[in-house]
């Protein structure tokens, strides 16, 4: 559900070496680094993690509203996501015109969650609303893997895996990447996992659970949780919470089929689901083979720089295996690197199955595993520091030019003011996010049939220069004129 990002590329190497710092002795489990969940007395420091999560809010939402004020939108779903909840904030079905005249977004993807936010929309009918919120979700979920962490390494190690997870690369790529639904499933899993590891099995499976609403996909995530639950539960002797857990599997796996086979294409113009064809690569071989590289250089991102490839140690890890299995199994090209969002989900369950790998393997009796994962929250953190620095969007942070709007965004907010509220309008990636508040918005050769008052064009929109003629093109039976032009932008206005 999105258009092509601006040409860029991402770099795979190998992660920065970090600083060893001297091995400190990790307190037990239960000690001084946290206090059990009946404790009358909070041990000293224990706002660090909501205090992470505030530096993280802002640091989200300020490189989000500051690439929205400065005509960075890469994609059409900032726009798409508007549409729908402005619909649900004026208690209609959530119908996303960008998708195609009349289009209910519960056709295309299932993430009626989405609606959580048309109060705040109706408050702040602006797509800064989204973006804010999804900063507030994204810093939120630093919370339980920052706890996570304390509780079982200890303040200084729990902060720094918390504190790594929140300026990962995963979690940065998504905030890049205007709004995405899975903001809401980012916290969620965080808090599950943070329960597992607490045994609070119950708890655990509930925080999983309003994952259904979320994406179509995530049932199986819900399910895999599920599956890693009852294993933890049956080591530690809970029968009950293996049948709680095996329950909660099966109505995860039935929830994502559900919806896939009979709830999406019950709102479907065409009666299916439109990505069916991007989740398959054609044969079993090409599956596995299409893109190897980049899968692998992905696999590299994941596990390396974030969990110093201790992670695989935890059982947590097997939380990931649908969203890779669906990414890696696609023919689609733009679900298999670390670009984009597609990742942000995959990170709480890094980082808390890093916490719990050092955990273990602090007790191992191997001197070198012990040494090894007692310096890998610090090398984690440093890694996310020096990317952060360097090549990572947060970068963007540090350069004055950020901060300043440039003449052509304030040019073309002036051409898109002409439109009047209320206009249908055709338009291309940047001008969307602008006009989705106050007009009805089409994508550029995507109306079906209903023929706009204004089309708003990137620069040249053909190889022949002309923009009515492009416009004929789209809309034979109509006559456009050029408005105006400025910011890159060329305006036609439609006179019959």
């Amino acid at each position: 559900m999105h258009a092509p990002p601006r040409s860029r590329t991402t770099a795979v190497g190998t992660p920065p070496a970090p600083p060893a710092p001297s091995p400190a002795p990790a307190p037990a489990p239960g000690g001084a680094a946290g206090a059990g969940p009946g404790s009358a007395h909070r041990p000293p420091g224990h706002w660090a993690p909501y205090l992470l999560a505030a530096v993280l809010f802002a640091l989200y939402a300020l490189l989000s509203v500051l690439r929205y004020e400065r005509l960075e939108t890469m994609s059409w779903d900032l726009g798409i996501f508007e549409q729908a909840i402005r619909s649900y904030a004026h208690l209609r079905a959530p119908v996303v015109d960008l998708k195609g005249p009349g289009t209910n977004v519960l056709g295309d993807h299932f993430s009626p969650v989405t609606a959580l936010l048309a109060p705040f929309y109706r408050l702040f009918p602006t797509p800064v609303t989204l973006l804010v919120a999804q900063a507030a979700l994204f810093a939120l979920s630093a919370v339980p893997v920052a706890r996570a962490g304390v509780r079982l390494l200890g303040r200084a190690r729990g902060l720094a895996v918390g504190a790594a997870y929140g300026l990962s690369w995963g979690m940065q790529r998504a905030v890049e990447f205007d709004f995405h639904e899975i903001c809401f499933a980012v916290p969620l899993i965080a808090f599950a996992l943070e329960a597992l590891l607490r045994r609070r099995w119950r708890a655990a499976l509930l925080w999983g659970l309003p994952l259904v609403l979320v994406k179509e996909d995530l049932g199986f995530t819900l399910a895999a949780l599920a599956c890693v639950v009852g294993w933890r539960a049956r080591v530690a002797g809970d029968a009950r919470a293996v049948r709680l857990a095996a329950l909660t599997a099966a109505f995860g796996t039935a929830a994502s089929v559900l919806v896939l086979t009979v709830v999406i294409p019950a709102f479907n113009t065409a009666g299916g689901y439109d990505y069916w064809a991007k989740m398959t690569a054609g044969t079993p071989d090409a599956a596995l083979t299409d893109g190897l590289g980049i899968k692998l250089a992905t696999l590299a991102w994941l596990l390396v720089p974030t969990t110093g490839l201790l992670a695989a140690r935890s059982p947590l890890l097997l939380v990931a295996a649908p969203t890779l299995g669906w990414r890696f199994l696609s023919g689609e090209p733009h679900y298999w690197s670390t670009d984009w969002h597609y990742s942000a989900v995959l990170m709480p369950i890094l980082a808390l199955a890093l916490a719990d790998a050092v955990d273990r393997a602090r007790r191992s009796p191997r001197p070198w595993l012990r040494a090894y994962a007692l310096q890998l929250p610090s090398a984690v953190l440093a890694t996310a520091l020096a990317l952060s620095v360097t090549a990572l969007p947060l970068a963007r942070l540090a350069e004055p030019g950020t901060y300043r709007i440039p003449d052509r965004v304030a040019a073309a907010e002036r051409l898109l003011a002409g439109i009047p509220d209320g206009a249908s309008v055709e338009a291309d990636v940047a001008p969307i996010a602008r006009l989705t508040s106050r007009c009805r918005v089409f994508w550029i050769g995507g109306t079906r049939g209903v023929v706009p008052d204004w089309i708003v064009f990137a620069d040249t929109p053909d190889d022949t220069g002309d923009p009515r003629a492009e416009a004929h093109r789209l809309h034979p039976t109509a006559e456009f004129v050029r408005e105006d032009e400025a910011g890159g932008f060329v305006l036609l206005r439609r006179v019959r």
